[in-house]
């Protein structure tokens, strides 16, 4: 691969996100999670280290696997107290001018119609800098908050976010054409009326017939995420996502998981190569190897074994605290995050995980690897994935609030951008929106192949 690699922030609006205990580390910023002025700092940093987006994760409900209770979680602050991402994004993007940003939003337990007028508003007052990280929710906690005597069963998510993001694409490049909105204040006329339709959807899990509420964003439809790891997950990441995100382990699980989708978007009609891959990646860096590592070492001291096994425990559906800490961890199909579950029993076959094996692995940044040196050491390693792997980019996951993300910017974006990795600072970037700067310039809208745009569009 010879294109530049693509960074996001991978981040929660929360203390914790997916470093437990990291919190406690002196100087961590995490508590002000709460405060404007911590975002827009994110932005601005994030953004003068070439960053492409902010990523926010999201969850709805509390993590009460472990233990039976939510006790755990809530003590330990296990993505609890969160609070909405989105909310966040127009205060991060006025304080920039290029950075984009990725929400996570569940298809689960809301609607259609409210979602696509979301995402407008957000696209128009980012000038085209949104993309949506479409999930489904797992978490019975949050299936009893939201109305539901118990959550829905896997299938039953993906069928309703199938339909969920038809609905969407018909409201966000259907409904209102190109040249609808004509502004001719003497005739008293904003929008041609022979220029907006209805989507007239009748589907099982939705009735809407339209028309959309908002005017076209500079994106119409945004960047669409998607990180879908169990065979239904990877079948509509096929069919929707324009960036993957990957979260297998090892590089055998990555090539493997690049490969089926690919081979599974193919059959959907796209061009294979058109998607966009990430990886998580924990980076702990100093200005010598020994730096490095005692960072590491220090903030390994502040994991959170207890905060680990209790949001592991949501994410497998399964409570680790019943099971002998030395107790193989083996395959079931679950109906919570099976990419957790395939990344300790398929991602490496001849590898068996146990119980304290995997909190230990996961206590800094969950599956994701961990790259500890010299900013020379991060660089090699974040090349090899590029270059030899063929990922695209990296969701740059933290340890410690803010420190993680400035030292990788200051000692590790000027070693890549010294390598031709990352756009030397203040390069224009292919256009203007955020599909632009990650497909090319020109493409502000849908791929012509994608799918949503074949229907009609």
């Amino acid at each position: 691969m010879t294109d530049r690699l693509h960074l996001n922030l991978f981040t929660m609006n929360s203390v914790e996100h997916v470093s437990p205990g990291s919190w406690t580390y002196p100087g961590d910023r995490s508590t002000e999670y709460t405060d404007t002025d911590y975002w827009t700092e994110i932005a601005r940093t994030a953004e003068r280290g070439g960053f492409d987006a902010v990523f926010f994760a999201d969850v709805r409900g509390v993590y009460d696997v472990y233990g039976g209770d939510r006790d755990v979680a809530v003590e330990r602050a296990i993505q609890t107290p969160a609070n909405d991402p989105q909310l966040v994004v127009p205060a991060m993007a006025a304080a920039t001018e290029e950075l984009g940003f990725a929400v996570t939003r569940s298809t689960t337990y809301t609607h259609p119609y409210q979602l696509a007028r979301e995402f407008s508003t957000l696209d128009h007052l980012t000038d085209g800098r949104i993309a949506i990280n479409v999930v489904t929710s797992y978490l019975q906690s949050a299936a009893e908050n939201l109305g539901l005597d118990e959550r829905m069963d896997k299938e039953t998510r993906y069928d309703r976010a199938d339909e969920f993001l038809d609905v969407c694409y018909a409201l966000w490049e259907d409904s209102w054409e190109d040249d609808a909105v004509v502004r001719d204040r003497e005739a008293n006329r904003y929008t041609d009326p022979e220029k907006v339709h209805g989507i007239g959807h009748e589907g099982e899990h939705f009735s809407v017939p339209g028309p959309h509420g908002c005017e076209p964003s500079p994106q119409r439809t945004p960047v669409v995420y998607q990180a879908g790891s169990s065979d239904r997950g990877r079948e509509f990441a096929a069919a929707n996502a324009e960036a993957v995100f990957a979260s297998q382990p090892t590089e055998e699980g990555v090539r493997e998981y690049m490969e089926d989708v690919r081979s599974r978007a193919e059959a959907y009609g796209r061009d294979p190569e058109s998607l966009r891959f990430f990886i998580g990646v924990v980076p702990i860096v100093g200005e010598t190897q020994a730096i490095a590592e005692a960072k590491r070492d220090e903030y390994t001291r502040h994991v959170d074994v207890e905060g680990t096994l209790a949001l592991l425990s949501g994410f497998l559906d399964m409570d680790l605290s019943e099971l002998d800490p030395d107790q193989q961890v083996e395959h079931i199909e679950t109906d919570a995050i099976q990419g957790t579950m395939n990344a300790f029993t398929k991602s490496q076959p001849d590898r068996s995980w146990t119980v304290r094996e995997v909190a230990e692995f996961c206590g800094l940044g969950t599956t994701s690897p961990t790259v500890v040196g010299t900013p020379e050491v991060v660089a090699d390693e974040l090349q090899y994935w590029h270059e030899e792997v063929g990922v695209h980019g990296f969701n740059v996951k933290e340890v410690v609030r803010p420190d993680t993300l400035t030292d990788f910017v200051d000692l590790v974006v000027p070693e890549l951008r010294e390598r031709g990795l990352v756009p030397p600072a203040g390069d224009d970037r292919p256009g203007d929106t955020l599909r632009e700067r990650l497909l090319g310039e020109g493409q502000r809208r849908l791929r012509a192949d994608h799918p949503a745009r074949r229907s009609g569009n």
